[in-house]
């Protein structure tokens, strides 16, 4: 297995003559059997930590692109009153609080009929699933992005600040990115926390939130590489001020296409974790996982 590779660091613990100087031991240079395994347990994690970048870098577009999307539509709710473009994050919180009794009530208890699995699904099978549901919201902004440039082109509004076209078509993305967040960050919470060596809960569960500021510091560095490279030879860019004359959906595409080898390397992955401790069958322990 991958991760018997990870026996070298059993050296630390092994200790020899140049270890014991005037009867001490140096710290340094000599660990625990306990400190060795703790590491080689957080190392273990570090893959399935760096799958989650993505994710986050697709969750991030809520504050960010989807805002610039829905200033270019009709803000009016009613005849007279406008709402902000960034308030539609409002439907993010509503997804979530949708599906986590749904998740709970139904879809557990329908999965356990078919795992046999406790919780309905392990947790890494409940990370992938959110994984491949935020696919499908990059899918659904990028078509919204068609669907209004052909509105932009057919009509000739390209220096119309907000086109006829109602900011409530993105609730679909918010609300499957929120879906994708009930699967996926929560699964990834109740991971780091189980696996992660008794002494260093705390440790893991904050490991698996920075990788919501490496999502975001992704997000940046994309949106500056696009930038760069699709202004070359005067082109407006993918993302221009003016989004009427950009192609914003091909971003989006872009990011669908990561998330999609991110599931790849995720699944991968995931197939030759051995988790910490037996979890949860009811009919014997299982050493590996595959989502």
């Amino acid at each position: 297995m991958i991760f018997s590779l990870l026996s070298f660091f059993d050296k630390a613990a092994v200790e020899t003559q140049s270890d014991r100087i005037k009867g001490s031991v140096n710290a340094w240079r000599l660990c625990t059997v306990t400190q060795v395994e703790e590491l080689k347990s957080i190392v273990r994690l570090l893959p399935i930590l760096a799958t989650g970048i993505i994710f986050t870098t697709v969750y991030s577009q809520m504050g960010t692109l989807f805002v610039l999307q829905g200033n270019t539509m009709d803000l009016h709710l009613g005849s007279s009153f406008e709402i902000p473009s960034a308030s539609l994050s409002l439907f993010d919180t509503i997804s979530v609080i949708f599906w986590v009794p749904i998740y709970d009530r139904i879809i557990v208890p329908s999965a356990r009929r078919f795992t046999g699995h406790k919780n309905g699904f392990t947790q890494l099978q409940r990370m992938a699933i959110g994984l491949i549901i935020s696919i499908f919201a990059m899918l659904a902004a990028g078509t919204l992005e068609v669907a209004r440039l052909r509105m932009v082109k057919k009509h000739g509004l390209y220096e119309l600040k907000h086109i006829p076209m109602s900011i409530f078509w993105q609730v679909p993305q918010y609300f499957i990115i929120g879906c994708a967040e009930v699967f996926t960050f929560v699964g990834q919470l109740e991971f780091f926390y189980e696996q992660a060596p008794d002494a260093m809960r705390s440790l893991c569960s904050a490991l698996s939130l920075a990788t919501v500021a490496l999502g975001n510091y992704l997000s940046t560095m994309l949106v500056n590489i696009v930038a760069d490279v699709s202004t070359r030879h005067g082109n407006p860019g993918w993302i221009p001020d003016n989004l009427n004359y950009g192609h914003l959906h091909y971003f989006f595409w872009l990011l669908a296409a990561l998330s999609v080898f991110n599931l790849g390397g995720y699944l991968l992955v995931a197939k030759w974790y051995t988790y910490k401790k037996p979890i949860g069958t009811g009919i014997g322990p299982s050493t590996h996982t595959t989502p």
